[in-house]
């Protein structure tokens, strides 16, 4: 049984405050830090070897703008959170990657070192505390978009044929040409572009000197390409449908733990769930919850829920998304039809379109009604058919018989004479 929230909260932008309202639970899902390219393209001069730790990495920046998020985060919800570390009162969990495991690493650095009994080597600002993930093979929580899905991988495929990003193709041909012969790819796609501007954005940033090709023109372009291909993957086409497929299957979880949350007299002590994770995993849940910008999330940008509590049978979910780790600041998201402040039971309703009810049987492919009609219109040729070679069987048979029991009379005599 849900209950809610129906008075405002005033918890502010900087910091916890108790006033009117209660702060009940925080759910936050960010991206990974800094980190290497994720791989190369054939005619980069730049390969694995020229990065400390290989590809995919978290570099030490990303390991910096980690540590602040978490001190902005200590900051942000003291009064709420214990000073000193307490299991009860904190869940993180990480897709399997070193990048988003070490993120969470740094992060929790920042958010909780240690104080007084906590300290366990002199000098040592630091305390382990624990990262919970599953296999990648397994992960259907965090990573995104998810694998094994053929009705996903179908509307894919309608995405790519709809005018939408037909256009979007026929006007940008000679430059995919273009960076296809530069790159010394065989071929080239709007959905590919995003990991050749990683690998020179990520490059570039490392300080290493691009191509001659590569002008700030062309890198432009391509992040404006890349941008749309994020929108492809759960939106442009069929948006619902997809995020019922992807970022549904977050949202769910996360409704789930604020329902939870919001139970009467729960003696529940978690206060805050942390999810380590990836660009298209903060983009799958901004789509499922159609307040995506179109940009692709930066590093350590982080998507913040808030679950307020008013009287006892009332709740708010307040939204917030920081994607500058530069910048202490947090800008509010509005779900679209409530506001900012969302009574927990419109959160709920205005959200249910997108929350599968039963994932593995959404993901098959069912036959549509001309699928159905060419089956039927096979069986019938089929049985037609059959019915022709047995015809003509029968009729081979008879003429069979009648050749057998017929004789030359003439031939006999013949033999005879």
């Amino acid at each position: 049984m849900y209950w809610y929230l129906l008075a405002l909260s005033s918890f502010c932008a900087l910091g916890y405050s108790s006033g009117e309202s209660e702060l009940r639970l925080v759910t936050l899902l960010y991206r990974h830090g800094d980190r290497s390219p994720i791989k190369t393209y054939p005619a980069d001069p730049y390969k694995e070897s020229d990065w400390p730790q290989g590809f995919g990495q978290l570099s030490q920046e990303g390991m910096q703008q980690h540590f602040e998020l978490g001190q902005f985060l200590r900051k942000r919800y003291t009064g709420f959170l214990s000073e000193l570390y307490d299991r009860y009162e904190i869940a993180v969990r990480s897709t399997d990657i070193d990048r988003t495991l070490m993120s969470a690493e740094a992060n929790l650095a920042g958010l909780y070192p240690p104080n007084g009994s906590q300290i366990f080597h002199p000098g040592l600002e630091w305390q382990p505390i624990p990262i919970h993930t599953v296999p990648q093979s397994q992960e259907r929580l965090l990573s995104f978009p998810l694998p094994n899905c053929p009705r996903y991988k179908l509307l894919m495929n309608e995405t790519v044929q709809s005018e939408t990003v037909l256009n979007v193709t026929r006007t940008y041909k000679a430059f995919m040409d273009m960076v296809r012969k530069n790159t010394g790819l065989e071929s080239i796609s709007i959905e590919m572009v995003w990991s050749i501007y990683d690998t020179l954005f990520c490059e570039e940033k490392h300080g290493k000197v691009p191509p001659s090709w590569v002008t700030p023109e062309v890198m432009k372009t391509l992040s404006l390409l890349k941008n749309f291909s994020f929108q492809m993957m759960f939106g442009i086409y069929k948006r619902v449908e997809k995020c019922r497929l992807q970022g549904g299957l977050l949202l769910d979880q996360i409704i789930k733990n604020l329902t939870l949350a919001a139970t009467p007299n729960s003696t529940e002590k978690l206060k805050m769930i942390m999810y380590s994770a990836h660009d298209t995993t903060v983009v799958a849940l901004q789509e499922a919850l159609d307040v995506f910008n179109g940009l692709q999330p930066p590093y350590a940008s982080c998507h913040i829920f808030e679950l307020h509590q008013v009287d006892n049978r009332s709740f708010t979910v307040e939204m917030y998304y920081r994607n500058d780790s530069s910048v202490a600041k947090l800008y509010p998201l509005t779900l679209p039809g409530c506001a900012q402040r969302c009574p927990l039971e419109d959160f709920i309703r205005l959200t249910s379109s997108v929350i599968p009810k039963n994932w593995t049987k959404e993901c098959q492919i069912t036959a549509s009604f001309s699928d159905k009609d060419v089956v039927i219109g096979l069986a019938v040729c089929g049985s037609v058919l059959l019915l022709l070679v047995v015809l003509l069987f029968t009729i081979l048979c008879r003429q069979r018989e009648s050749a057998i029991g017929y004789t030359h009379v003439s031939n006999l005599s013949d033999d005879h004479s």
